[in-house]
């Protein structure tokens, strides 16, 4: 279970409420200006979400929770209603890390790892996609499709690989081709998501829906899309036909 759900604010003209002095309130004040934030006092009538650096923040932030307001509290995530997570920016590409305000070093950690991995021809990409949703939506008209089509064009070593500079967008719708739907069966050689092949984590991660058999693990079934369909499978029973790519994964050598 996910222990938060993650979301991008649109903060630009609205108040938000920072509480305290020294480098911590600092930071965030930083951070909220770069969203395009204003910074307002504890006794503003609008502000919907704030944030506490305070030695003592008990107080100050179950008042700003009594009057409805989502608090952050600086350096005590069991205070906190939202934690900001570790940014990674590439123009309207935003990678958040997040611990869950378990371990700030360990998301920063990751994120510094991360912007060497990221190209900064990846925020072109994304530009490009968005100005062409329209003729990709005319040359697949189908949401399905038009996922699959995408899921194969970003994948690694696709027309459209996203760690690699200089994609074309144009030339890729083209020349592109609809990716086919179909059914494909994972058996799982352990319960160790990561000995899922590349191709197999490829399906599990694009796929409309996931047929599981009893006992499929956890861990191997929060690789697939966080929106897919799933269902339980009777052990050795065929799957129910289904529009999309479905995926079907049996327990092999996980099961217990």
């Amino acid at each position: 279970m996910l222990h938060s759900l993650p979301l991008f604010h649109r903060l630009t003209g609205q108040p938000v409420i920072v509480l305290g002095e020294g480098e911590a309130a600092e930071a965030k004040r930083r951070l909220l200006e770069r969203a395009g934030a204003v910074i307002v006092g504890a006794d503003n009538a609008d502000a919907r979400l704030a944030f506490v650096a305070l030695d003592e923040p008990e107080a100050a932030a179950a008042e700003l929770k009594a009057r409805g307001l989502l608090v952050n509290v600086v350096d005590r995530p069991e205070l906190c209603d939202f934690t900001t997570p570790s940014l990674l920016e590439r123009g309207p590409v935003l990678v958040a890390v997040s611990t869950g305000g378990v371990s700030a070093g360990l998301a920063k950690a990751l994120r510094l790892r991360l912007e060497g991995l990221l190209p900064a021809s990846l925020g072109a990409l994304a530009e490009a996609l968005g100005a062409a949703r329209a003729a990709m939506k005319a040359r697949w008209p189908d949401g399905r499709e038009r996922r699959r089509a995408m899921d194969a064009a970003l994948a690694a070593g696709g027309a459209l690989d996203p760690l690699v500079e200089g994609s074309d967008v144009a030339a890729w719708l083209d020349g592109a081709a609809g990716s086919a739907g179909g059914i494909y069966e994972i058996v799982l050689r352990s319960a160790d998501p990561d000995d899922l092949t590349l191709r197999e984590a490829r399906w599990l991660g694009s796929a409309d829906l996931v047929a599981r058999e009893p006992g499929v693990p956890t861990a191997v079934l929060t690789r697939a899309r966080a929106d897919a369909q799933q269902i339980e499978l009777a052990v050795g029973a065929a799957v129910p036909d289904a529009p999309g790519l479905t995926v079907i994964i049996r327990r092999g050598s996980a099961a217990p």
